[in-house]
């Protein structure tokens, strides 16, 4: 007998957050993501950092906000992400 389908057909939605740095584009934010992590023979900490280009549909987000991305279907040839909220407004 088969088992009913699950409720949410798709994976688990990474989610990251972020600050943004460009807010120039229409609809599209850049949102530059760091991880720490530590070395795995050194134990050494490392900081690195990578930007995700995120869809912001109503262009809210501005620079410098800390903001929340949910990875979603590509959108264009460089959007894979699309802003969920912005946690904390610049100052």
């Amino acid at each position: 007998m088969r088992e009913p389908k699950p409720e949410h057909d798709r994976g688990r939605r990474q989610e990251r957050r972020g600050v943004v740095v460009s807010s120039a584009m229409d609809k599209t934010i850049v949102v530059k993501v760091d991880m720490i992590t530590s070395h795995q023979r050194y134990k050494k900490v490392i900081r690195r950092s990578v930007k995700f280009h995120a869809h912001d549909e109503q262009n809210t987000a501005k620079v410098g906000d800390v903001v929340r991305i949910v990875e979603t279907r590509p959108l264009s040839a460089t959007k894979r992400w699309r802003l969920a909220e912005v946690v904390e407004a610049a100052k």
